[in-house]
């Protein structure tokens, strides 16, 4: 089976930390993972006020889901990642690009929205991987 094929177009902006285009090749396995907040296996917020923190615990909790489904972080070819307004976007990212860094990168959206359904949350972290099965 073919990769996930990620490309970076001429034309576009060239980054190392995304890719604009995503191609799942047929038979992957396509996952997704739901939005993850900075919250424990209670969900009691961890990390409030701190961007950083907080970016790092939603990533850790996106990591055991994708675990969960038999995935890894270099398996997701989309990132979507909320920010509540007035976060430190600069800390919140920067606590996180470092794990998300690849040869490849994956695509990634970012936005700033008003509130998150965690009250107190400051960022949530959801995720779609493609698994090549045999």
């Amino acid at each position: 089976m073919a990769p996930v094929q990620r490309i970076r177009p001429e034309g576009l902006v060239s980054s190392p930390a995304f890719s604009h285009v995503a191609v799942v090749p047929p038979g992957a396995t396509t996952i997704y993972v739901g939005g993850q907040n900075s919250v424990d296996a209670k969900g009691a917020l961890l990390g409030e006020g701190d961007a950083a923190a907080q970016s790092a615990r939603a990533l850790d909790n996106a990591k055991t889901a994708l675990e969960a489904a038999g995935a890894t972080l270099s398996d997701v070819v989309q990132w979507n990642v909320l920010f509540v307004q007035g976060a430190d976007l600069a800390a919140g990212y920067g606590a996180i690009a470092a794990k998300l860094a690849s040869e490849e990168p994956p695509l990634v959206t970012a936005a700033f929205v008003a509130g998150l359904g965690v009250p107190g949350a400051l960022v949530e972290i959801s995720a779609i991987a493609a698994v090549e099965r045999d």
